[in-house]
């Protein structure tokens, strides 16, 4: 790997899964391998790569929980009897191999503890496992540093408070936490994928590391059919990427997209894995949607596409798992089968979902079956309404746009009339 960057994101994980699992204390290692990871950033480009990264950075993280062991009146006992039972280390020293797998694996599962609130999760698992420093995970959620290093604050001081220790969950547990990873990796790529604020609608950093996680999730369990589909899933979609913007940066919805600048070669890699996902048991809601995304992938043209299987895979996955965003996404399919009516009438019944309050993807699925359907004035009042919900400015001006598009000629979109419409609406 010669990207130093790249190396060192590779690394971070192994070090700190190495260091907790010979010392503990998940905080004070996860801060010293930050700290190295800041020493290699620093020395690395002036002095070069050393000729082993991984046991320099081993070698840096330990000095400086020696130090700060040193530093600690309470833990100098502790920390010289550490000393005496283990030699120093050099650079030479490597963690074995044969345990890197099992390492990151756990430290994968600490960072979706129970104990954490998913934000915790999120930021903690991007730290500790991504290798991203605090800066640049508060710059790709659009939040100010301080707010971020409190997250992850909170996620440690909840691990530690939870005697949680470095080891893999016990078998009867296993199972939900990797859920739970799972389910981290998803939000980690949704918010690259679709930025949920801010001036732009994709932040590449996000969506990448959450594939390359999600990579590392499935070498380690290859067996996994979830974890396969959940890979295959971020690979369909995120194949899509260079055609979702237009020249201005605004949003070009999927039937409106230049297929040829769609990535073939992820289309093709996470097609063979959902396809291998489905035959290695019942589905899950990872590989159903995946298995979706494929059938919109197949189509060279949006209307080739092969709405009566994706109806009957959203049927499937509403099964699977009931969600009312489930049901938005199938009524929008159900309208291009059966005709906008039809997915008016199936959005019906979650319109008094609480779930879906304040959610402008509903709304906005609303105002476009409502254009299908030629009602352009309720249309464009849905529209603005779905506007107003999302703090995206691409999807905001793309939302407007639509709006424009319907308004009597001299009507201005953005007046307050507008708004109110809306509001009684009760969109």
């Amino acid at each position: 790997m010669s990207d130093p960057q790249d190396l060192l994101r590779t690394l971070a994980p192994q070090v700190l899964g190495y260091l907790a699992a010979r010392h503990g204390q998940f905080d004070a290692c996860e801060d010293a391998v930050q700290e190295a990871l800041v020493a290699a950033h620093r020395q690395w480009p002036v002095e070069g790569v050393p000729s082993n990264p991984r046991g320099w950075l081993i070698t840096v993280a330990q000095r400086r929980l020696t130090d700060e062991w040193r530093s600690d009146s309470a833990r100098r006992d502790r920390e010289h009897a550490w000393a005496a039972a283990e030699p120093d280390r050099s650079v030479t020293d490597l963690p074995d191999a044969g345990r890197e797998s099992d390492d990151t694996l756990t430290l994968l599962f600490l960072c979706c503890h129970p104990a954490l609130s998913p934000s915790s999760r999120i930021a903690l698992t991007l730290r500790a496992v991504g290798g991203l420093d605090t800066a640049r995970i508060a710059r790709a959620f659009l939040v100010p540093e301080a707010t971020m290093t409190r997250r992850i604050t909170r996620g440690k001081e909840a691990i530690r408070d939870a005697g949680a220790k470095f080891t893999l969950p016990a078998a009867v547990d296993r199972a939900e936490r990797l859920q739970a990873v799972r389910h981290v990796l998803y939000l980690i790529f949704n918010e690259g994928y679709t930025s949920s604020g801010g001036p732009d609608l994709i932040s590449r950093e996000l969506s990448a590391e959450a594939i390359r996680l999600a990579r590392v999730l499935h070498a380690l369990l290859p067996e996994d059919p979830d974890t396969t589909g959940l890979l295959a899933l971020m690979l369909l979609t995120d194949a899509h990427r260079d055609a979702r913007l237009d020249p201005s940066g605004g949003l070009v919805p999927l039937t409106e997209q230049d297929r040829t600048r769609w990535d073939r070669a992820q289309i093709d890699e996470g097609t063979a894995l959902v396809t291998a996902a489905l035959s290695a048991g019942p589905p899950g809601p990872y590989q159903l949607q995946a298995a979706i995304a494929a059938v919109h992938a197949e189509a060279a043209r949006a209307e080739d596409t092969d709405w009566a299987q994706i109806v009957a895979l959203y049927r499937v996955l509403a099964h699977v798992a009931p969600n009312p965003m489930v049901t938005v996404n199938r009524a929008a399919a159900v309208a291009m089968l059966d005709g906008p009516r039809a997915g008016l009438e199936l959005l019906a019944t979650v319109k008094d979902d609480r779930r879906l309050a304040g959610n402008h993807r509903a709304v906005a699925v609303r105002a476009h079956l409502l254009d299908m359907a030629g009602e352009a004035d309720a249309a464009r009042v849905a529209y603005l309404a779905a506007a107003r919900l999302t703090a995206s400015v691409p999807e905001q001006r793309y939302l407007r746009g639509r709006a424009a598009r319907l308004a009597p000629t001299g009507e201005d979109d953005h007046d307050e009339s507008n708004d109110r419409a809306g509001r009684a609406a009760g969109i």
